[in-house]
């Protein structure tokens, strides 16, 4: 069982890796896209009629819904079999999430409380993208030592249980009680799937694609179908059949299948039709205005005060050590590269202020700003400070 958790890490970990290299290129082609003579193709792609809703309309809440059922995968895996299935393997990363979603929120706020609507962006800085950290991380070759990639994949996978918490508490629009009432029969008949020990995907999947459906109509964010979905999809436990040390788990099947296609297409994808932001008509007083500033220095400062802070602070109470091979050094500089939010908040972005399009475009060139100086300073610090080791 450990061996193959630990072989399953370095398959997530190259995945996700390799996956942040190519969403990086995706974003930027969106920005070279936008802002050359292909901008007019660039927004006909975006808008590019896909049955009754734009290809970027399906792109958002159709293909991000597979991407959400991933991270719900990994999320129940890490907390049954993985990372956070333990006290002392949970409490430091999931501490340090929560630091870090709440002083990026509170920045935010103390920069825009009185600007009424843009408030609806106070969660855009607390997200953190995991595969474009990871794919930073990667760059910097075996100067990193293993418990920093755990801890910051950890980190990572709590700060997106948060953020779906957040979407579906603040971010849903006017409830259609009816379509609630069949999402909840869904979800029921996956869970007598789940009590009657069925293995087999495809009734889960085919439910999961009704409940969508469901959760789109009632109000509620469609994405909040994939995370419904992951959640019923067996794993291992007392109750069922899975050998756990002989075959894979249901849950784990659906994961690597998934894995690739989620990095190497739907992110890709979400990031080249939302990262394209024309940059000609901005003015320096647009790069200083609370929206965007808001941002960006909750996720360049609000991360690594809020992360820092409460590793630091756990460590000095006798609560949590540090990973092996890790300093207040290094922790500060995987603190940094979690201020990368990109795809989390682009996509928070787009729910806060889909009826408001310049305030929509602010809020990308804070995410972008943000993300992209905390990617650089936070692996200009790394590398200064971590030593070459030998290979892992």
């Amino acid at each position: 069982m450990l061996a193959r958790a630990q072989s399953a890490f370095a398959e997530f970990f190259r995945l996700e890796a390799a996956g942040g290299l190519v969403l990086m290129a995706a974003a930027a082609l969106a920005m070279l896209a936008a802002n050359s003579a292909l901008a007019p193709t660039y927004e006909h792609f975006r808008h590019l009629p896909v049955g009754t809703q734009p290809l970027e309309w399906w792109i958002n809440d159709g293909l991000m819904a597979v991407f959400f059922l991933l991270v719900s995968l990994e999320i129940k895996r890490e907390v049954i079999s993985g990372q956070l299935s333990s006290r002392d393997q949970l409490i430091l990363p999931v501490v340090c999430a929560c630091a870090g979603v709440a002083v990026p929120a509170l920045i935010y706020t103390a920069l825009n409380h009185g600007h009424g609507e843009a408030m609806r962006g106070w969660a855009i800085p607390t997200a953190t993208d995991i595969a474009f950290a990871l794919g930073v991380l990667a760059l910097l070759g075996n100067r990193v030592p293993l418990g920093m990639k755990l801890l910051l994949s950890t980190i990572a996978v709590a700060d997106d249980l948060i953020a779906i918490l957040i979407i579906a508490i603040f971010y849903s629009q006017q409830l259609s009680g009816f379509a609630l009432i069949a999402a909840a029969l869904v979800i029921a008949a996956m869970a007598l799937l789940k009590w009657r020990k069925v293995t087999a995907l495809w009734p889960y999947l085919v439910l999961g694609l009704l409940l969508w459906v469901c959760v789109l109509k009632s109000g509620v964010h469609a994405t909040l179908a994939g995370v419904l979905t992951g959640l019923m999809i067996p794993h291992y436990d007392r109750g069922n059949a899975i050998d756990d040390a002989t075959e894979h788990s249901p849950l784990e099947s659906l994961e690597q299948a998934l894995h690739p296609w989620v990095a190497y297409a739907i992110l890709p994808l979400f990031a080249f039709a939302n990262a394209g932001l024309a940059l000609g008509g901005l003015q320096r007083d647009d790069l200083l205005s609370p929206l965007p500033l808001g941002i960006a220095v909750g996720l360049l400062l609000g991360k690594p005060i809020g992360i820092v802070g409460a590793a630091l602070a756990m460590r000095a109470f006798g609560w949590a050590r540090f990973p092996q091979g890790m300093d207040g050094r290094a922790m500060l500089g995987l603190s940094m590269l979690c201020g990368i939010g990109f795809t989390m908040s682009l996509f928070i972005s787009g729910l806060a202020f889909a009826v408001h399009p310049d305030w929509y475009a602010e809020s990308v060139l804070g995410v972008l700003g943000g993300s992209l100086v905390a990617a650089l300073v936070g692996s200009l610090w790394l590398w200064r400070v971590l030593p070459r080791r030998a290979t892992d």
